[in-house]
């Protein structure tokens, strides 16, 4: 078992329209690189170029929003990450 991250709705194409993707790793940045690794067009949807986290894009541990410090927060196996994505446009 591993950690389970929900993919949201705007980039499920990228994940083979995966709702829930396990992935392995400690840390929130962990996961989402194993993530990225798995599924590389993610990368650009998650992270700015200089590899941060994007600001549109929110990450939730079992309901609760990770920041500050969101890459560095544990996670152990059966732990849900919620990707939310603030879809801005006009």
């Amino acid at each position: 078992m591993g950690v389970k991250v929900k993919i949201h709705p705007f980039i499920r194409h990228i994940v083979n329209n995966q709702e829930i993707v396990e992935v392995e790793g400690k840390t929130v940045g962990q996961c989402l690189d194993w993530l990225v690794n798995r599924f590389p067009e993610t990368r650009k949807w998650l992270f700015k170029k200089d590899g941060s986290l994007n600001e549109l894009v929110d990450i939730y541990i079992n309901g609760e929003n990770a920041v500050p410090g969101e890459m560095a927060k544990p996670v152990k196996d059966g732990d849900l990450l919620d990707i939310v994505m603030m879809i801005t446009g006009g």
